[in-house]
């Protein structure tokens, strides 16, 4: 049983469940053409125990609804049209041309000469603000829909893909380590000689560890370690995921029946989040071997005096607060970077400018977490 019927009064209820793909074509066929239509006045469908549905029973599908249609009978989706159903629509071009053309011309006159300079900012600010609150609901929305993903997979170890999120493991983790080694190693060089020119004033050149340890492991560590990585894999995820909107490979896999966030967003994200806080330890370490090297080079502090100061200036959360952070941020940017490439459509310009974007916005993003941490660690004396 691929589909069950409920009827009262004049609606229709039908529960789509189980396989719907062209290797059960005949069985689907035979059970949407035994369903009742007469005296129905609407149809309503529910898709959230589909298991799986290709282009094959999306056709099927579609032909029903349009059999419901010719019967009189509105249809309506209770959980959500499927992707597929979309693809399927009939583009009825007409229609929109007679619409506009049954709509009488409206003349609408343009404000005054001297308004314009105080109607355009407001029009431009409300525009943009309208499309800024879109955008962060769209966001919210990709986000939700792969937690319900990944909740999904849990149940099946197998659909988590733990090849594909090795892959990105190795791709956004492993090969990023000369890169976040030497800029850690150069940013906590810096930090300890611009810090020893101020501390030698005072005579408190030691202090130089306290700054070098205190800052890499709680603030620059991973913050430097998340905008390298928001560079290098936030737009590597938007180009991958674009170029395959482009060359219709999305929605291949849609046709096939596959989930695409389960294929190409979520072994993302994991790859990502597993790879940024090892990242950011990388990135720990050789900052206070940076400022170890100065210390000694410089200002001739011996490593045993520096390590035993290192020591005393951390507490026992000084290094977990860096880290906990690595996986929201690591999220963000993986975030950032699928869902700007998921809305890739027409051309290699628009390819472009969400890369761009997708790289903008998980370092904003990764920012203002950041910004976000400092003020709850504060309040919470941590």
């Amino acid at each position: 049983m691929y589909l069950s019927s409920r009827r009262s009064d004049d609606a229709l209820a039908l529960d789509l469940a189980g396989d719907w793909r062209v290797r059960n074509f005949g069985a689907l066929a035979r059970e949407l053409a035994a369903v009742p239509l007469a005296g129905a006045h609407s149809v309503l469908i529910d898709a959230a125990r589909l298991e799986a549905l290709d282009l094959s029973a999306a056709w099927l599908l579609q032909g029903f609804i349009e059999r419901a249609h010719a019967a009189g009978a509105q249809v309506h989706f209770i959980a959500g049209e499927p992707d597929l159903i979309r693809l399927v629509e009939p583009r009825a071009a007409t229609v929109g041309a007679a619409s506009a053309a049954a709509v009488p011309a409206v003349t609408i006159e343009s404000p005054a000469p001297a308004r314009r300079w105080l109607t355009e900012p407001l029009a431009l600010l409300g525009r943009n603000t309208v499309l800024a609150g879109r955008d962060s609901l769209g966001g919210l929305s990709f986000l939700g829909r792969a937690a319900l993903t990944l909740l999904s997979a849990i149940a099946r170890p197998r659909r988590l893909r733990p090849v594909s999120i090795a892959r990105h493991l190795y791709d956004t983790g492993v090969t990023a380590i000369p890169i976040i080694t030497l800029i850690a190693f150069l940013i906590s060089v810096i930090i300890a000689y611009l810090g020893a020119q101020q501390l030698a004033r005072y005579g408190a050149t030691i202090l130089v560890a306290d700054l070098v340890a205190i800052g890499v492991l709680r603030e620059l560590g991973v913050l430097l370690t998340a905008i390298i990585v928001a560079g290098r894999s936030g737009s590597a995820f938007a180009a991958e995921i674009g170029s395959m909107r482009l060359n219709e490979e999305v929605d291949a896999l849609y046709a096939m029946g596959v989930d695409p966030f389960e294929v190409l967003v979520l072994p993302r994200l994991l790859g990502l989040a597993l790879a940024l806080p090892l990242l950011t330890i990388v990135a720990d370490l050789v900052g206070l071997a940076g400022g170890a090297v100065l210390c000694r080079a410089v200002l001739h502090i011996p490593l045993s005096q520096y390590l035993v100061r290192v020591r005393e200036a951390i507490s026992a959360t000084t290094f977990w607060v860096g880290v906990i952070k690595a996986p929201v941020f690591a999220i963000l940017i993986g975030a950032a970077g699928t869902l700007r490439g998921m809305q890739v459509s027409g051309s290699s310009r628009e390819l472009g400018r969400l890369t761009t974007m997708a790289v903008v916005q998980a370092i904003f993003l990764v920012i203002l977490a950041d910004a976000i941490f400092a003020i709850v660690f504060m309040e919470l004396d941590i």
